[in-house]
């Protein structure tokens, strides 16, 4: 796929070495989803040692639905079925890592509508906690304008495309789901931001200490985080039943 890929699109990766101190140690690799061609270009360009050992979490309910989608997507892309539909987790993602499989999760759980990141679900921080592997976040910007949801083939004239891998994270002390993802969100949009800019302005700034805007002041609200740079969307209240972490 890399040669066709360079022939569709102008495309850039940094910071794969992350991976040369993770060794044989299996990683969940997180990314932003925007395009049916993040797992494609998110797959090229991880090293060639990484990539082998890599398998990609796609929605049982979308991807596994038709046998013939299910076998190509398998087959091209070493997808595995992840259920979204509320029920008991999987126990697959981690005997894969179990076994030394790195896992790349779509957090968001489908792909954008407009190219800004939405909520991050709870199952990639889940995994992280319960199994202790790290987190390897990628920043993906340019896959929505190269090609967004109702096209089949990038637009032409080779596009930009770009791919940032980010320092592996792991839960801090006193880290639950909903705080690991909120970090995880907010590291990944910092790594679009930097791919954007430069690694100085990507840097997350103090909160003004001066007046709250007419919009917040008196509301306690704070702006919403949803947009290609911005923070972490808040997350809903837990639910009051048991569900998969995968669920919408």
């Amino acid at each position: 796929m890399t040669p066709l890929l360079h022939s569709q699109l102008t495309w850039t990766t940094r910071g794969a070495e992350v991976f040369d101190d993770l060794g044989d140690t299996p990683a969940l690799i997180v990314a932003n989803h925007s395009s049916h061609l993040d797992a494609t270009v998110l797959l090229c360009a991880l090293p060639a040692a990484v990539r082998e050992r890599t398998v990609v979490t796609a929605a049982a309910d979308y991807f596994f639905e038709s046998t013939w989608r299910g076998l190509s997507t398998a087959l091209a892309f070493g997808t595995v079925p992840i259920d979204r539909s509320g029920g008991a987790p999987s126990t697959t993602p981690v005997d894969l890592l179990r076994d030394g499989w790195n896992l790349v999760i779509f957090p968001e759980g489908t792909r954008s509508a407009d190219g800004a990141r939405a909520r991050f679900k709870l199952g990639a921080a889940f995994l992280a906690i319960n199994t202790g592997v790290p987190v390897v976040p990628v920043g993906l910007r340019g896959a929505f304008a190269a090609m967004p949801r109702g096209r089949s083939w990038p637009v032409p004239g080779r596009p930009e495309v770009a791919v940032r891998f980010g320092k592996p994270m792991r839960p801090g002390e006193g880290d639950d789901v909903r705080g690991f993802t909120t970090r995880l969100a907010a590291e990944v949009d910092r790594l679009v931001a930097e791919d954007e800019t430069s690694w100085w302005s990507s840097l997350p700034r103090p909160k003004s200490d001066g007046p709250a805007t007419p919009a917040a002041a008196g509301t306690g609200a704070a702006a919403p985080a949803r947009g290609r740079t911005g923070g972490a969307a808040p997350e809903p209240p837990a639910s009051t039943r048991p569900r998969s972490p995968w669920a919408p």
